[in-house]
């Protein structure tokens, strides 16, 4: 009965899309003493539940000198705790019949479990556990430190066009921390010692740092008694907790530069610089994306990829980041195409989206793909608690949930081209051309 009531559920959601309502995500969100912010969402129609807790620390909060912290501890802290043998956590999950993951992107490290709902309090234990005393010690160290370090060649280092974002953004980025890639330097790693992943955890891993999001087949009040029995007594972090305030100056000219690598076809990057997530124009800036190359329909794939067959693949990837970030712009020339030929076809597209409004047949099927996005996105237990999560850290506002998609529906068709103006400035961005080695 419950799993009809859920396809039900969301089969509503798209008929209230359709007919112009949205549906409005109810939660409960308040603060432990120690600094715990917790978020309760409740939705009964399937008996399952998400346990999820995210820490406000990501690539950025790491040393120059030792890249790759916050994604090492994202490995570390399945290693277990002081009630949970060294292996075991992921063990005990799969055995009551949920699933778990964890990432880390540059601003943020997040970890859930999803487990059936009778499973709540086996979900919050875990978390607790590995807040409260993880296996931070030598063995745990060792082993992810080699699983860390062959991370890194399989999925970058020895992987075609795997080191593109990292080459992208060290040249994109001067001065502030976004300038080194999540997965950081093998020798930052190796070099590290056992107690400065010890101070690293006191520092970032306290309750003060995090929020917990609990959303499914729960009652409020019994799941706060809950979280209050396993967190409230894990007492907050006494440091002061490591803010980057670095600005990145704009760019004044154009960085052109070409990097060879083990690839068969040849590749184009532009990379210029965009607003932060939250920012008014940060919305503009990321529809652009979308109308550059959201869908075969899209202007770059139409145009580059269908009429002239300059390109066998073209993305616009807007990478909206807690601080500014960048927009990128990805491209792969047919057989036998020359680069520079697909790079001016690039910069004509982007010149008229600069110059002229798109019409407005376009600009509704913009706000057609951000609602059905949106709102497809938190169909499931997991993505809500995600959402709720992230909206909180990186805004401080978790009814973005229900509210972000009226500022995707605020702008209009100048404030398109307008950022598209200011931002795609070809004489202030970066130039990569990712060539085979000869």
């Amino acid at each position: 009965m419950k799993k009809c009531l859920f396809i039900l559920s969301i089969t509503l959601l798209w008929v209230f899309v359709a007919f112009g309502q949205r549906p409005h995500i109810d939660f409960e969100e308040y603060k432990l003493d120690n600094g715990l912010h917790v978020i309760l969402h409740q939705d009964n129609s399937t008996p399952i539940i998400t346990v999820n807790i995210m820490y406000h620390v990501g690539a950025k909060n790491d040393r120059a000198d030792r890249t790759g912290f916050a994604h090492f501890f994202e490995h570390l802290m399945f290693e277990g705790s002081k009630h949970i043998e060294r292996g075991e956590f992921s063990e005990i999950v799969e055995r009551a019949g949920g699933s778990l993951n964890a990432w880390t992107s540059f601003d943020i490290t997040n970890y859930f479990v999803l487990l059936p709902s009778n499973q709540l309090e086996l979900g919050l234990w875990l978390e607790s556990e590995r807040l409260m005393h993880p296996t931070v010690d030598s063995i745990g160290i060792a082993t992810q430190k080699s699983v860390v370090t062959e991370e890194m060649k399989q999925t970058r280092d020895n992987r075609p066009y795997g080191s593109i974002l990292t080459e992208t953004i060290k040249r994109a980025y001067s001065q502030h921390p976004y300038q080194w890639d999540i997965l950081g330097k093998d020798e930052h790693i190796r070099a590290a010692e056992d107690q400065e992943f010890a101070d690293y955890h006191s520092m970032y891993y306290v309750p003060n740092n995090a929020v917990l999001v609990v959303t499914g087949d729960i009652d409020i009040e019994e799941t706060k008694v809950l979280v209050e029995q396993y967190f409230g007594e894990i007492p907050a972090g006494t440091q002061e907790i490591y803010r980057p305030d670095v600005v990145e100056p704009p760019l004044t000219y154009e960085v052109r530069d070409t990097f060879y690598d083990n690839i068969q076809l040849p590749a184009i990057i532009h990379a210029y610089h965009m607003p932060a997530t939250g920012d008014d124009d940060y919305y503009a800036v990321d529809m652009l994306g979308t109308a550059l190359s959201g869908g075969q329909s899209s202007r770059l794939y139409k145009k580059l990829v269908d009429e002239k067959q300059l390109a066998l693949q073209v993305q616009a990837i807007p990478l909206g980041l807690e601080d500014p970030g960048l927009f990128i712009i990805f491209a792969l020339p047919n057989m036998g195409v020359d680069i520079l030929e697909l790079e001016k076809a690039i910069d004509e597209e982007m010149a008229k989206i600069s110059e002229e409004l798109i019409d407005e047949r376009e600009m509704q099927k913009l706000y057609n793909q951000y609602e059905s996005r949106l709102v497809g996105g938190n169909t499931t237990m997991s993505g809500r608690a995600s959402s709720l999560a992230n909206y909180h850290t990186i805004h401080g506002e978790a009814n973005l949930i229900n509210t972000e998609i009226e500022r995707y529906m605020e702008v209009d068709r100048e404030q398109i081209r307008e950022a598209a103006e200011r931002y795609f400035n070809p004489n202030r961005r970066v130039v990569l051309h990712y060539l085979p080695k000869m």
